[in-house]
């Protein structure tokens, strides 16, 4: 009776190795377009960023626990950003480290920020391994993969969006209106605000997703054949 043993252990290893080079080059992935300008990309007058496009692959290549794992990265490095390198007085509301001072009034972020920070980006890789699970499950047809892909990937940028600019305007509403009337703002909304963010940034954000996620199919592909 041949022995399995060894074939078992030596696919288990082999699927250990091969999860955790695929998690440590998107991580790494992550970090550059987390920390370094090649993360934005300008699309005419407007920017989308790439920031969510390795945590909804992840949820795609490697299923929803990987694109959870991915999403607290994401999250975990946008708040590193926020906290040491704000780019804006928007910081405060990824971290309850950074201060901004219009003349004798100083605004903070509090610990619902930490929620806007992280849970809309932990949902983006959970949600993106449940639609893609959802709608390609076990077919073999290429063409729905891809199609899962994409939805996959628009969904994940999709909740983001809803999860931090819901987040502002139930959390941090107040600091926000105070900030925008003290300032060049002037007299602008959140509401407004939030309104411009989806046009210049949600749109163009969810159009790449949804273009690039499906790059993530042929990967899984070839995981589950070495699997």
């Amino acid at each position: 009776m041949p022995d399995t043993t060894n074939k078992t252990f030596s696919k288990n290893n082999s699927h250990k190795l091969i999860y955790l080079a695929i998690i440590a080059m998107m991580i790494a992935i992550e970090a550059i377009f987390c920390f370094t300008p090649l993360g934005s990309i300008p699309i005419g007058p407007l920017v989308a960023t790439l920031a969510m496009l390795p945590v909804c692959m992840t949820g795609v290549m490697l299923g929803v626990r990987a694109g959870t794992v991915m999403g607290f990265v994401a999250g975990l490095f946008s708040f590193i950003v926020w906290t040491f390198m704000p780019p804006s007085f928007m910081a405060i509301a990824f971290t309850p480290f950074y201060k901004v001072e219009l003349g004798n009034v100083t605004f903070g972020g509090n610990w619902w920020s930490l929620v806007i920070c992280f849970v809309p980006r932990i949902l983006v890789g959970t949600l993106s391994g449940l639609v893609y699970k959802a709608i390609a499950g076990k077919t073999d047809k290429q063409a729905l993969k891809i199609t899962a892909a994409a939805l996959a990937g628009i969904a994940g940028s999709v909740i983001n969006t809803v999860g931090v600019l819901g987040g502002i305007a139930l959390f941090m509403h107040r600091e926000f209106s105070e900030i925008y009337a003290m300032s060049e703002f002037g007299a602008t909304t959140v509401a407004a605000v939030i309104g411009a963010t989806i046009l210049t940034n949600a749109i163009p954000e969810a159009v790449v997703s949804g273009i690039v996620t499906p790059a993530a199919v042929p990967i899984r592909g070839l995981i589950d054949k070495k699997l």
